[in-house]
């Protein structure tokens, strides 16, 4: 039973006060009360992405981005009406409100489910040669380079595991045997690990097409080269609410012009900025994919995975795009290696 009352926060709480307390209450979700603890609405780890990609500042209050009309429940309601409510509506937390909807409980979908959700599968790519990280790669795999004294590849299934997912395929093709030897079957990690074989390099999204079976739920596909703290299961959730085939994880980067620009119109000069920074979202090499996607893989050659979301597009599918706020680091240079070094003790050891 989860403490819901450590997930209160009134409307004036900014984003960034109400995303420290979804993360520490363990509820995914904040909820918008007033002094007479009447609910406002929510805020859930969802609504605070699209709110990024809305640009909205995170010193902003809440209620710019809470969802003011949440599905509610009473407390005479069964808790199997409740349950079926949950699941029709696919959300994992319901506030209980009296006739004043002031929030007196909150039920917790697994709390209900009689089993436990089944794993969905985690993918990681890890069959590059590392080029830009020779010669530390020239006799180990980019992804078995060790940080904070274990290899980053570890790192991350160790994350995984501990968020509740067991099944992995690793895509191996450089120094394979590296990889295979250190990690076995993986039950010495407590999960079960199997391998997808790559005779030349199918890039990010072509080795889908050798698993020996598509996956029966939404899953996970990663490159083995990251380093984060991101919850995984917050990307799956999201891909549920938006119904996508296929959700690319970005991150915002920006980049400083070193010139003055110009903006003009025609020959008449309609404004001038000294050295502007420009802000994007780039790829952050996680993905999550619903097993329709697959269907949109060529039969044959090399497939990245910018070519098959633009397929899945093409195709009718939806796609979307899932703004990080935490930690990332992609270990691709020598510099990399040393930050994420660096970064361990604080990021990765507690």
């Amino acid at each position: 039973m989860k403490d819901w009352q450590a997930a209160l926060v009134g409307p004036h709480t900014t984003i960034l006060q109400a995303l420290d307390v979804i993360d520490r209450a363990a509820l995914r979700v904040a909820f918008v009360v007033d002094e007479e603890r009447v609910l406002l609405g929510t805020i859930t780890d969802g609504d605070v992405r699209r709110g990024l990609l809305a640009a909205v500042k995170l010193d902003a209050p809440v209620s710019s981005i809470m969802n003011d009309q949440p599905v509610i429940a009473e407390p005479f309601e069964t808790p199997d009406t409740i349950r079926a409510l949950m699941v029709s509506r696919s959300i994992h937390q319901i506030p209980l409100v009296d006739d004043r909807r002031r929030l007196i409980d909150v039920v917790v979908l697994e709390d209900l489910l009689q089993e436990p959700h089944t794993d969905q599968k985690v993918i990681l790519m890890v069959g590059g040669l590392g080029l830009r990280l020779r010669p530390l790669t020239e006799t180990t795999p980019k992804p078995m380079l060790e940080v904070g004294g274990k290899p980053v590849l570890q790192i991350t299934i160790e994350r995984l595991i501990g968020q509740g997912f067991k099944n992995f395929t690793l895509c191996v093709n450089y120094l394979a045997s590296r990889i295979e030897d250190h990690f076995g079957d993986g039950s010495e990690f407590g999960a079960s690990i199997d391998y997808v074989r790559e005779a030349d390099p199918l890039g990010t999204a072509g080795a889908l097409r050798l698993l020996a079976a598509p996956p029966a739920s939404p899953f996970i596909v990663m490159n083995g080269d990251i380093l984060t703290t991101l919850n995984f299961r917050e990307l799956l959730n999201f891909q549920l609410e938006h119904s996508a085939a296929a959700t690319m994880a970005v991150r915002p980067y920006e980049m400083q012009i070193p010139f003055g620009v110009v903006t003009n119109d025609g020959p008449r000069v309609v404004s001038f900025s000294e050295k502007p920074i420009q802000s994007f979202f780039v790829n952050a090499g996680i993905y999550a994919l619903d097993p329709s996607a697959l269907n949109a893989l060529p039969e044959s050659g090399p497939c990245d995975m910018p070519t098959l979301f633009q397929r899945v597009s093409e195709s009718g599918g939806t796609t979307v795009v899932f703004p990080l706020r935490e930690y990332w680091l992609d270990v691709g240079r020598h510099d990399d290696i040393a930050r994420a070094n660096r970064d361990y003790l604080d990021v990765f050891s507690h």
